[in-house]
């Protein structure tokens, strides 16, 4: 009687979890596959099966949806490698050397984090500004006779100018999370690595990296993920995937294609690469960054 009742109490914990889930992810993901197999405008009420057709002409000839690709690639390489690489310099800093006002720079970091998308947006457009923004300004300061730069009108270089945005935004959230990984490593491996004679350097990477790397492992999966949902957002708010198309990132040329040219069926098409992208990207992620635990 008791393993009854307690087998119903966590049916009925878990039921509504279970239904809202499969309502509103399971029904609708199965739904971005089912319509990548139709072209259809997304109003109308007659649509056509095409077959794989959407996909065929996805990585035949549309040379804009793979720049959209390569921009992708390129945001999540260059964001998540500057952004992890400043995370732990500066957690590493806060947590070990006697910094006065740790707790006021643990805020300072985090507050972007907490900041809208837009307003991040707003504030950069700020500073790329040509004319009167702030980084051509400085630029100018030193070198009065140099053009401005076109941060955001330049197909060479607006990408990167959207990864600063990005990574600014993300620093100071994982700097806490690393700071509080951290705290739980003892100290008396410090201690006898000074005895040893090792460095402030050597003992980041054979201590504090390797004590803290399964922490490491599963924020870098996590960011790597995340960063394809904030690069549509970014690029929308900043760039709206200009000039010409060299800002468009996956999710941004998905929504144009399926809610601004009624190519709906085509954007689902495209959903699908970015969700298949997406889960063998973590898979490979999680294959390459694995290692044994180290157990003190």
């Amino acid at each position: 009687m008791k393993k009854n009742s307690k087998g119903a109490f966590i049916f009925m914990c878990l039921a509504p979890s279970v239904v809202l889930f499969t309502l509103f992810m399971v029904v609708p993901t199965i739904n971005v596959f089912r319509m990548s197999f139709y072209r259809w405008g997304g109003y109308s009420a007659s649509r056509t099966f095409v077959g794989l057709d959407n996909f065929r002409i996805l990585f035949s000839g549309d040379m804009r949806f793979l720049q959209s690709f390569q921009n992708t690639v390129l945001l999540i390489s260059v964001v998540s490698i500057v952004t992890f690489g400043i995370s732990l310099v500066f957690a590493s800093i806060l947590s070990r050397e006697d910094v006065k006002g740790k707790n006021f720079f643990r805020v300072v970091f985090y507050i972007p984090n907490i900041l809208s998308v837009v307003i991040i947006s707003a504030i950069f457009s700020a500073i790329y500004e040509a004319n009167n923004g702030m980084l051509n300004s400085i630029i100018s300061f030193f070198d009065r006779t140099r053009e401005p730069v076109y941060w955001l009108g330049d197909n060479d270089i607006v990408i990167f100018s959207i990864a600063g945005a990005m990574v600014w935004q993300a620093i100071g959230y994982y700097m806490v999370m690393y700071m509080a990984s951290m705290a739980s490593v003892p100290e008396s491996l410090y201690e006898s690595a000074n005895l040893e004679g090792a460095g402030k350097i050597h003992q980041f990477f054979r201590i504090t990296v390797p004590l803290i790397w399964s922490n490491i492992r599963t924020t870098m999966t996590f960011f790597i993920i995340s960063s394809i949902n904030l690069s549509f957002l970014f690029v929308t708010a900043m760039t709206n995937g200009g000039p010409d198309g060299a800002s468009e990132v996956f999710l941004s040329y998905m929504y144009r294609q399926a809610y601004t040219n009624s190519s709906y069926g085509y954007g689902m098409a495209i959903g699908v690469v970015v969700f298949t992208f997406s889960f063998a990207l973590s898979g490979i992620v999680n294959l390459v960054t694995y290692r044994d635990p180290i157990e003190i």
